[in-house]
């Protein structure tokens, strides 16, 4: 089935054959990044707009380079520069950047289910950039790609994720993905991090990290959502670094060829130690490479099908 046109809002909107569609296309572009001129003219004349209402690093950067490395014109638009610091609706907001005609908009919001409703009222594709603590569906993408350049495959890999599941849009999206793809994932963390009902995802839930993390072919570690808790879930930093952040000791019991993610940004000290973030395991850098790759890819394939020569 083709991607044109279509909104990509989460994981679950796309099949097997969907997902791989994309890893492949993101390889095939990443050689783009690597030239002295980074731009093809693919996108040409085509309008992206980026409609951010949380703060963003890499995802919005991401999407901006890709659509710029495509030739694509991208406009970038925060809540602090909207109309809706003067109590414009969502709604309209959308309906008035509609007007406009742009060819896909990309939405991130702090309120899960923005994207979808915003979808389900203008014409043109919408991206889901992450909604609340609902999915961040390119993430996983990304996420998938720089694990399959590693592992060469997908089927069958052990993965840990390991943190705030709870607030985690970043861990769903991967679950729903990695189970689709044949992985087999656990999730650990504090009781009081683990959603009711984790175990109807097909996942194993562990309160042991060290346990956990036995022969496992990958971990991701997660940043700990404290703009998304409205209550303590744990007594103290120290406490949770104590039983949770990835360290040479607790590594230990993993996989030699074990590869480590984090989505980004980092809590050094608290999700994972220093020696470990910058050490060989870690691919944390080459997640964001990738995070432009899969975003170039998505862009491409939504308007123009996968049926142009993108060099």
């Amino acid at each position: 089935m083709t991607l044109a046109n279509r909104d990509i809002l989460s994981i679950q909107d796309l099949a097997d054959e969907d997902i791989e569609a994309i890893l492949d296309t993101a390889t095939s572009l990443k050689e783009i990044s690597t030239r002295k001129i980074k731009k093809v003219p693919t996108l040409r004349g085509r309008t992206i707009i980026n409609l951010f209402f949380e703060p963003s690093t890499r995802t919005r950067t991401s999407f901006e380079i890709a659509g710029k490395r495509l030739s694509a014109d991208v406009i970038n638009i925060s809540a602090s520069t909207s109309s809706a610091t003067k109590g414009e609706s969502l709604l309209d907001t959308a309906y008035n950047l509609e007007a406009m005609n742009p060819d896909i908009l990309v939405i991130r919001h702090g309120s899960s289910g923005v994207p979808q409703m915003i979808a389900s009222h203008i014409k043109c594709p919408v991206i889901n950039a992450g909604d609340g603590a609902h999915e961040h569906p390119t993430q996983a993408l990304l996420d998938l790609l720089t694990i399959r350049e590693r592992h060469k495959t997908l089927t069958g890999l052990k993965v840990v994720i390991v943190g705030d599941i709870a607030h985690s849009r970043v861990a769903r999206s991967n679950i729903l993905a990695m189970r689709k793809m044949g992985m087999v994932v656990t999730v650990v963390g504090p009781p009081t991090m683990i959603p009711v009902g984790m175990a109807q995802l097909g996942v194993s839930i562990h309160y042991n990290l060290e346990e956990a993390l036995r022969d496992v072919d990958v971990i991701m570690m997660l940043r700990i959502q404290l703009e998304r808790q409205s209550q303590g879930l744990f007594s103290s930093f120290r406490e949770y670094s104590s039983l949770y952040c990835l360290t040479a000791e607790k590594l230990k019991n993993a996989s030699k060829q074990v590869m480590i993610m984090h989505p980004g940004p980092v809590n050094r000290g608290v999700e994972i130690s220093l020696d470990i973030l910058e050490g060989p395991h870690s691919v944390v850098l080459e997640q964001v490479h990738n995070g432009v790759a899969v975003r170039m890819a998505l862009l491409y394939l939504l308007l123009e099908g996968g049926n142009e020569d993108s060099n």
